[in-house]
């Protein structure tokens, strides 16, 4: 046998079956604690819908509203919240152990566009070949790469060897 499905959102009108609940109007004002079905009947008579604000209150509060707009209401502030909320991404920035100044700069460069944008930014060390021998050279270019952006990101994931790479991760401030 199959459970009911479990609706989302407030119980309205015949669903709430509480034997008091704490009834505000139409107009905002607050009517007092009263029997559930003289709220139904104060909703009938204002052609409006009886809806349950605040399940978990002893007693439950319950508003008389139009049950089409509030919901309407809802979406819109969910939507708002959504547009207005920043994705945080991982933008990723490659080196090698050798690299030259300029082409380090560039990187910098491309570092410090991605903290303004509030976006996290791995730097990756590739050692290739000979390299490998050498990981104190990586190293101190990460640490480097994290003394120059002090003062504006701060270290998220120290850096360390994964394979044949090493990996560190910044955050902006």
């Amino acid at each position: 046998m199959q459970a009911p499905p479990v609706k989302d959102g407030p119980r309205i009108n015949d669903e709430i079956r509480v034997p008091k609940v704490l009834l505000i109007d139409q107009h905002g004002e607050k009517q007092g604690v009263m029997p559930t079905s003289s709220a139904m009947e104060a909703a009938e008579e204002a052609g409006l819908d009886l809806v349950e604000i605040v399940p978990n209150a002893d007693p439950p509060v319950c508003k008389i509203l139009d049950y089409g707009k509030f919901k309407f209401q809802e979406q819109k502030k969910k939507n708002e919240a959504r547009k207005r909320q920043k994705v945080v991404e991982i933008k990723e920035i490659k080196l090698r152990p050798n690299i030259d100044i300029h082409d380090y700069e560039v990187k910098q460069r491309a570092m410090n566009r991605f903290f303004e944008e509030g976006d996290k930014v791995k730097v990756t060390l590739r050692f290739r070949g000979r390299e490998l021998a050498h990981p104190e050279l990586g190293m101190k270019l990460l640490q480097k790469v994290r003394a120059d952006f002090e003062p504006i990101a701060k270290c998220e994931y120290e850096p360390r060897m994964e394979g044949r790479q090493m990996i560190m991760i910044l955050a902006p401030r």
